[in-house]
């Protein structure tokens, strides 16, 4: 179990941290392009800039679940008696899980509707890569709160964020 949070861990944190790059390439592209060229910056970077946004949110939310980063209303939870925080968060995990697996179906059908479509700017690329972003976002909630499931039942986990000490918050 615990190698299995490792490798979903590092894969959303490095597929969190390529869609940043790319988003920091292509602002940097604008600003270069802006401040030296009389020709102001190439279309293409605005839309690179909104698919990368989308992307750090299909990674970066099932990332800010399992981290805890995310906001998370524990005011109340945390301060019940007994095993009742406990099955708070197994309830939070389990209605993420549902909601994102009904999701998902609508999010597949919203990607392949992409397959017609391209990019206004880059007419050489498909919608349903852009659109998969909301796939990615369903799909990995899903995997996250079914792995928090899983982990609480079998004992593994206690279904708090998965917080390091040196990644703690302030």
């Amino acid at each position: 179990m615990s190698r299995l949070i490792q490798l979903v861990s590092s894969v959303l944190r490095w597929a969190t941290g390529l869609a940043f790059a790319v988003l920091m390439a292509a602002v940097l592209i604008q600003v270069v392009m802006r401040t030296f060229s009389s020709d102001g910056s190439p279309v293409w970077t605005e839309e690179v800039t909104r698919y990368a946004l989308l992307y750090i949110g299909g990674f970066g939310a099932a990332l800010s679940l399992w981290t805890g980063v995310m906001v998370n209303v524990d005011l109340l939870s945390e301060h019940l008696p007994g095993r009742l925080p406990w099955v708070m968060r197994l309830l939070a995990a389990v209605t993420v899980f549902i909601f994102a697996v009904m999701l998902i179906e609508p999010a597949w059908r919203f990607t392949k509707i992409g397959m017609i479509q391209t990019s206004p700017s880059m007419p050489f690329i498909k919608m349903a890569y852009i659109h998969a972003s909301v796939f990615i976002l369903l799909a990995t909630l899903a995997l996250t709160s079914g792995i928090r499931i899983i982990g609480m039942l079998c004992g593994k986990l206690d279904g708090h964020p998965e917080l390091k000490e040196e990644e703690e918050l302030p």
